[in-house]
């Protein structure tokens, strides 16, 4: 298998990015108070909208082969680590699953490095060895840092949950490129649209300074509402009580 970059790998084994169509580059104009902008790559990912016919074809939409194939990968993988799955197909299950590693995890810490053994788990571990000695270090990284934006994130969709999308995805991931593969990321998830910007080469700021982590419960949130319902705001100022 040829080793492909950072976003091609991150694209085709996480299930938070299916049927994804990269645009070419854009290149900034040079400023006289600095070097240009690096290029940006633009991945624009969605979830069709139910009953919404594909490439203007009759009919209901259908996942491709590859994206049942990924998502049961990627499904097969997060159940090994939590030991337990759940009764429902595709992605209704899969979130499922992650509700359970949320649940199993005794800290949002704890999670997170079950998330990133979940990552680890996706790829042979020869090649991320490969990558972090051999192509991360190229060009002092330059080979591996772009940009990417995902128009639309399934996961965070189809989950209605910040605390799943931080702690089973954003931090996991950054923490498996950096670790893992050698390569700063940077995730900014937008919690109104579902979009999420890919910063590769940008290291991720403190905690206390993430304005992710400072996000407050989403409206759509079943366990927000719940909480609600009951006359608990869940965390501090209304921030989800899972981050």
């Amino acid at each position: 298998m040829a080793a492909p970059t950072t976003s091609r790998l991150h694209r085709r084994l996480l299930p938070a990015l299916p049927s994804c169509t990269p645009r070419a580059p854009s290149f900034s104009a040079p400023s006289i108070q600095g070097p240009s902008r690096r290029p940006t790559s633009r991945l624009y990912c969605s979830s069709p909208p139910v009953g919404a016919p594909p490439s203007g074809k009759g009919g209901e939409y259908r996942p491709s082969f590859a994206d049942d194939f990924l998502l049961a990968f990627f499904r097969a993988k997060m159940v090994e680590e939590v030991g337990w799955d759940s009764q429902k197909p595709g992605y209704d299950g899969l979130i499922e699953v992650a509700n359970r590693l949320m649940i199993k995890g005794k800290s949002a810490s704890e999670t997170e490095q079950s998330a990133v053994r979940v990552l680890q788990a996706l790829f042979p571990p020869l090649l991320l060895v490969l990558f972090k000695a051999l192509l991360a270090p190229i060009a002092n990284g330059q080979l591996a840092s772009m940009m990417v934006f995902v128009e639309k994130c399934k996961y965070l969709e189809e989950s209605k949950c910040l605390g799943i999308c931080i702690n089973t995805c954003k931090l996991p991931t950054q923490t498996f490129f950096k670790d893992h593969m050698g390569v700063d990321l940077y995730m900014e998830p937008n919690f109104e649209d579902y979009s999420c910007q890919f910063n590769f080469g940008v290291p991720p700021p403190p905690p206390d300074t993430d304005k992710a982590l400072k996000e407050p419960c989403l409206d759509i949130c079943t366990n927000a509402r719940r909480r609600r319902e009951l006359g608990s705001s869940g965390g501090p100022d209304g921030l989800c009580p899972q981050v």
